[in-house]
């Protein structure tokens, strides 16, 4: 092994650096799959700190849905706003905004199971 890293030390570098990277998405692949199997995780009670990408993981709906409940616009910056930040973005109360999407929700999961 160390004859090999001594005649090619960059390709051995490279291997080295892919399987740090691959190790990486491993151990977070695995984080987020036991994380999302956890029961406890899906169907939570809205609440303010919640974002939009956490709601459609959590209730298990496409995000295209949640952002237009939420009449968020796609502008690409990929930034992580909360519930009550789009509550005071908007000039209305974080109560009326959770009651608007619990509704949808309700309602997206009513004709889903027809």
């Amino acid at each position: 092994m160390i004859r090999i890293a001594k005649r090619h030390p960059y390709l051995v570098t490279a291997f080295a650096f892919a399987l740090a990277v691959m190790l990486f998405f491993t151990v977070r692949l695995a984080a987020s799959m036991i994380f999302w199997n956890d029961r406890a995780h899906l169907d939570q009670p809205l609440a303010g700190w919640m974002t939009p990408r956490y709601i459609t993981r959590s209730w298990n709906v496409p995000p295209d849905f949640v952002a237009t409940t939420l009449a968020l616009e796609r502008d690409g910056a990929g930034r992580r706003v909360t519930l009550q930040d789009l509550a005071d973005q908007q000039g209305r109360s974080l109560e009326s905004l959770i009651q608007d999407l619990k509704i949808a929700l309700s309602s997206r999961r009513a004709t889903a199971n027809e």
